[in-house]
């Protein structure tokens, strides 16, 4: 397939930055931290996957679970919401990983062939998520990182249409993971490296395929046995549209904060409200949250919560560093911020109910919001102003408004790992599309790797 879309690939250069930024983001984080590196100490691979902000070079299979975590860890990256959620970007893991270890190795592949893979896996990804949703069958959406990875990885490693369809059938074959990880009572630090783990997996059935492992060629329609069965309660999968360009077009990119993208547009409004609330909170009778179905499905939580990946995906929390706040970032998810009790104050008193117009635009293919309202009501009887907000920073909508914004996050985190001249350095990079997309994957890898002996 030849992608003739020039709005995909200026989009997918943006993916593609957005994406190291939030990795280079995630280095600043010692749960992150941890677990990365090789899979054991001293097991380096000369000519290696770079892992960027580090001085690693690692087998491309695990130098794709790093670089997954990397991305993935602070819920940053950019997003797709239909009826399976999940974050195309997290596939560029599989992708860096494979082209950079293959150009060490005597293939000339480019940031171009980058970006083509990256066009492609959004688009496996979200169109199979249109109308097909693993999380009400309890699966993670990481299933569709780990197959949409598996395919371009193997073609990056000169994988026939025979080869890619054997490696895909292998991944249809693993199943899926569980989403338990993502749910109170057991909502853990997985689902920050689920995706690491799933882009991974997609290059170890890459490279075994390009072994010469066969394939399963009734993987998903097997009786009894195949993924429908056994998943899927019988039914196939259902398309609404062919493969093209479409996902990559139009990506959610987060820009304004780190939070579950259902929750996006409630925390604009409740930073809108900030003001509105100084020295008034004792005053407050109930703040109405008006959301959509998906929002109340996967992050309508009340009672404790244990952690940061249990209150980054609390719509209530979330509103309620947004309200006392004015803003919400990485750091507000942390123990010591949730220690505030105005936090449980304010979720105690939030009513979060569906907005049915909220979840028609939701599903409308020509739409696409995510929209959100708050209202705060005080003990004298007097309301704030209603906000709502329907389309978030970074929606295809408000993409124009976004970019400049999306630049400064991602010189924020060339800044967290690099000193500034460097940073600027690589910042122009995006100025000049032509060059980036001309340079060797390698060398652009090189570009983000840390100077000596990573302290991580």
């Amino acid at each position: 397939f030849k992608i003739e879309s020039e709005l995909a690939f200026d989009t997918a250069r943006l993916c593609l930055k957005d994406s190291l930024g939030c990795g280079l983001q995630a280095l600043n984080f010692p749960a992150c931290r941890k677990l990365l590196g090789p899979v054991v100490p001293g097991a380096a691979l000369a000519n290696g996957t770079r892992v960027p902000g580090t001085a690693w070079q690692l087998d491309p299979v695990h130098g794709a679970f790093n670089i997954g975590c990397m991305i993935r860890w602070l819920d940053y990256n950019d997003t797709w919401l239909a009826a399976e959620w999940g974050h195309p970007s997290d596939n560029l893991a599989t992708i860096l990983a494979v082209a950079d270890y293959r150009t060490r190795n005597g293939v000339d592949l480019s940031v171009r062939d980058v970006l083509t893979a990256a066009i492609k896996a959004h688009e496996i990804q979200g169109v199979i998520a249109l109308e097909n949703a693993f999380n009400r069958v309890g699966l993670d959406h990481v299933i569709l990182v780990k197959i949409a990875g598996t395919a371009v990885a193997t073609a990056l490693l000169g994988g026939s249409r025979e080869a890619i369809i054997n490696a895909v059938s292998q991944g249809w074959v693993d199943g899926g993971s569980l989403r338990t990880y993502r749910h109170a009572p057991n909502t853990g630090s997985r689902k920050s490296w689920a995706a690491g783990d799933a882009a991974a997996r997609a290059v170890r059935l890459a490279l075994i395929t390009m072994a010469g492992e066969m394939g399963y060629p009734t993987a998903l329609s097997a009786p009894g046995w195949g993924f429908y069965d056994t998943h899927f309660g019988g039914s196939p999968f259902r398309f609404s549209q062919g493969y093209g360009s479409y996902v990559m077009e139009n990506i959610l990119f987060k820009v304004s904060f780190p939070a579950e993208f259902h929750a996006q547009t409630a925390v604009e409004a409740a930073v809108w409200l900030h003001p509105e609330l100084a020295g008034r909170l004792e005053a407050i009778e109930k703040i109405i949250v008006e959301t959509q179905e998906a929002a109340m499905r996967i992050i309508d939580k009340t009672g404790p919560l244990d952690n940061p990946a249990d209150r980054d995906h609390c719509l209530q929390y979330m509103v309620a560093i947004g309200l006392l706040c004015g803003d919400l970032e990485a750091g507000h998810y942390e123990d010591a911020s949730a220690a505030d009790p105005r936090i449980d104050k304010l979720r105690s008193l939030m009513e979060v109910v569906e907005n049915k117009q909220f979840s028609a635009d939701y599903l409308d293919p020509g739409k696409r919001s995510i929209g959100n309202a708050i209202e705060v009501i005080f003990k004298d009887g007097t309301r704030s102003p209603r906000v709502e907000v329907a389309y978030p920073l970074g929606h295809r909508r408000r993409r124009e408004e976004a970019l400049p914004l999306l630049e400064s996050k991602f010189r924020e985190s060339l800044e967290t790992r690099f000193e500034h001249s460097r940073c600027e350095s690589l910042a122009r990079l995006w100025e000049d599309p032509s060059r980036l997309d001309a340079m060797p994957v390698n060398e652009f890898m090189d570009l983000f790797a840390e100077d000596g002996d990573s302290d991580l």
